[in-house]
């Protein structure tokens, strides 16, 4: 079991950039094509910008062409927590942190194997951990 983590909305705002705080704290979405992460290649583990919690591998990214970070594998299950989200008209999944409880994206039925699952992450929600293996 992840120990979860509680701050009030006052330590989130100065530990995060303003663009972190909205997408992260106020459920928001950075704009496609907007990050550097989603171009990077690199071997490595990305985790939550708020926390540090191991959130995806870097051998689980792929290309969906979508304007986001996209992963079909979480670095572990109990790492994420999935929340129903009917916001702006569309049902859709969320996905945030399980430390934190910081949004991170949604995840989309239609990615490649072996999982078929598209992990949608914004940028900004991910801090990018390089390894030498």
């Amino acid at each position: 079991m992840i120990e979860k983590i509680q701050k009030t909305e006052a330590e989130w705002k100065k530990i995060l950039t303003p663009e972190q705080y909205a997408v992260m704290r106020e459920h928001g979405t950075e704009h496609p094509f907007s990050c550097e992460l989603n171009q990077y290649k690199g071997k490595g583990v990305y985790n939550c910008s708020s926390c540090g919690l191991p959130l995806f591998k870097a051998d689980t990214k792929f290309r969906s062409g979508d304007g986001w970070p996209s992963f079909y594998e979480p670095f572990a299950l109990e790492n994420l927590e999935e929340k129903e989200d009917n916001s702006f008209g569309m049902k859709r999944v969320a996905v945030l942190c399980a430390r934190c409880g910081s949004h991170l994206g949604h995840v989309f039925p239609d990615g490649p194997a072996p999982s078929g699952k598209r992990y949608c992450m914004n940028g900004v929600a991910l801090k990018f951990k390089p390894t030498t293996e």
